[in-house]
Order: C-alpha cells, then sequence, then structure tokens
C-alpha cells in the first residue's frame, strides 16, 4: 500500500486490519472490502491472514524440527540439528527447573509454545509494507481488488484472537490436570477452602463465599493476563514499526532518521520476541505445576 497516496490514520487503520471473512449485513457471506465492515462483522468473522501465518509457521516448526530428528545420531551435530537440540536441552532445563512433578506432555507443550510463539512474534521484524505490498499486488491483478482494500497483517500474536486462543487453549489443559490429579473434591476445596482459613466450622462456611469469588477472580485473570500481556507487547511494537514507517515518506531527512531509528528499534525488538515467548511458556510450565501441586 503506498502511504504517500493515504493520510497517515488512513495509513495505520490498513495495516491494522485484518484479512477477515465474515457475513454481511445482507446475510451473504464474503470476504471485507473495508475495515468497516470487518468491524461490522463481527463475533463470527474469521481473521485469514491470523489462520493462515498461525498455521504456516507452525508447519514450519513442525518441518525443521522432524527433519533435524531424522538426521540425528549419535555423533556430534552439527547445522541445524545442533540448533534444535541447543533449543530442547533450554526447554528441559527450564522445564526441570519449573515443574517439580512427572508428566510427559510438560516438556513438548512447552517447546512447541516457545517456538510457535517466537515465531509468530519474529515475523513483526519483517519490513511493514513488504507482504502487504505483495498481497496488495496479488488482489489487484489477479482478483481485481483495489489494492488499498486488501488487508494482510503478518503477525498473528498482534491479534487478541490468536493470543487468546494459545491462552485458553492453555487453560484447559490445566484445568483438566487440576481435576484429574486433585479429583473434584480436591479442586473445589482449593476455590472454597483458601486463603482464609478458621477451625471454627461455623466462621469457615462465612469464609466459603469470600474464598472462592477470590480464586475464581484468579483462576479467570490467568487466561486473560496471559494473552493481553502477549498482545499488548507485540501490538505495541508492530505499531512503532509503523509509525517508523510514515517516516520515509516526511522527506529525506526524516527518511534517513527514520531508518536508523528502525534499526534500533527492530534491534531491540529481538530481545522482546523472544522474552514473550519466553514469558508465555514459563507461566504455561508455572501453571502447570500448580495444577500438580496439591495444597
Amino acid at each position: 500500500m503506498a502511504s504517500e497516496t493515504v493520510s497517515s490514520a488512513d495509513y495505520i487503520k490498513h495495516h491494522l486490519t485484518n484479512w477477515t471473512y465474515g457475513q454481511h449485513p445482507d446475510g451473504s457471506w464474503g470476504f471485507a472490502h473495508t475495515a468497516e465492515e470487518a468491524a461490522k462483522m463481527g463475533f463470527n468473522a474469521i481473521h485469514v491472514d491470523t489462520l493462515f501465518w498461525s498455521i504456516s509457521l507452525g508447519l514450519l516448526f513442525l518441518y525443521f524440527f522432524h527433519r533435524a530428528a531424522k538426521k540425528a545420531t549419535t555423533g556430534v551435530p552439527s547445522g541445524v540439528v545442533n540448533f534444535c537440540e541447543w533449543i530442547v536441552e533450554f526447554i528441559d532445563t527450564s522445564v526441570r527447573g519449573s515443574f517439580t512433578a512427572k508428566n510427559n506432555l510438560v516438556a513438548p507443550m512447552a517447546l512447541t509454545i516457545f517456538i510457535w510463539v517466537f515465531l509468530m512474534n519474529f515475523m513483526d521484524l519483517i519490513p511493514v509494507d513488504v507482504l502487504p505490498q505483495i498481497a496488495a499486488w496479488v488482489g489487484s491483478s489477479f482478483f481485481g481488488m483495489d489494492p488499498h482494500h486488501v488487508y494482510f497483517k503478518v503477525v498473528p500474536s498482534t491479534d487478541p484472537n490468536a493470543t487468546f486462543g494459545m491462552a485458553i487453549a492453555v487453560y484447559l489443559i490445566v484445568l483438566y490436570y487440576s481435576i484429574k490429579i486433585k479429583g473434584i473434591g480436591g479442586f473445589t476445596a482449593e476455590l472454597t477452602m483458601q486463603p482464609f482459613q478458621s477451625k471454627n466450622t461455623a466462621i469457615q462456611i462465612i469464609f466459603i463465599p469470600v474464598n472462592f469469588l477470590l480464586e475464581f477472580v484468579s483462576l479467570i485473570a490467568k487466561p486473560v493476563s496471559l494473552a493481553l500481556r502477549l498482545f499488548g507487547n507485540m501490538y505495541a511494537g508492530e505499531m512503532i514499526f509503523i509509525l517508523i514507517a510514515i517516516m520515509f515518506n516526511a522527506g529525506l531527512i526524516m527518511g534517513i532518521f527514520g531508518g536508523f531509528l528502525q534499526l534500533g528499534w527492530a534491534i531491540f525488538h529481538i530481545l522482546i520476541i523472544t522474552l514473550q515467548a519466553f514469558i508465555f511458556m514459563t507461566l504455561t510450565i508455572v501453571y502447570m505445576e500448580m495444577a500438580h501441586h496439591d495444597h
């Protein structure tokens, strides 16, 4: 999308709008042609670009690790095998340091979360105009679409649907193991018998609704905070890249200054995308540890 043909506000709105498929007001289903149409499609709308990139990056992760596993030998590893073994050892150390119970699911889940979230975050380092412009060219050349109405976000973790989807999936697993390990009675007791306790039965009964309110809020807050932390950080990072990109059309001096800003922010953003993937993985491990820990 050529930012010189639109205002800065339209440029930002275009880059922050998903490629959306949903139901139009007349009842028909199809792709949204404007940001307003996408917003009106509501809850049942599908963000095609988020699904495309998240699934593609997940398959890329599976392909490289499967390839490394087939090449692994007892000798000294090299290349992709060496890198994959280093990642696996890093995840194994993280799991052993935070998870004390026995569950063969935790380490593979932690590895999947870390690599998958990292790859989705890594898409933020691709210049903001490259892939949307390619999508606009394809849409206009092969489908006769207005290039300004071709939306293509490339960072799945800037979409709250993706981050909440991952967080809810993780927490459903956590709830499953909480009930499996502790039983319905034990899980219910954790929600109603702490943090306030008393040896007096009457007082303890009074404490039950108070304890449940506090623990239920804490229970719900965990997946919400898990999703919003990743979304907020990545959305803010993407916004900064977009704002810097606007500077390239504000003259030579501003363009040069914007280039230095973009380089500096990209270098710093490498730390952010890695840290956010690590935090998401670590909190998942901690929540699984809490699910296996009986108070």
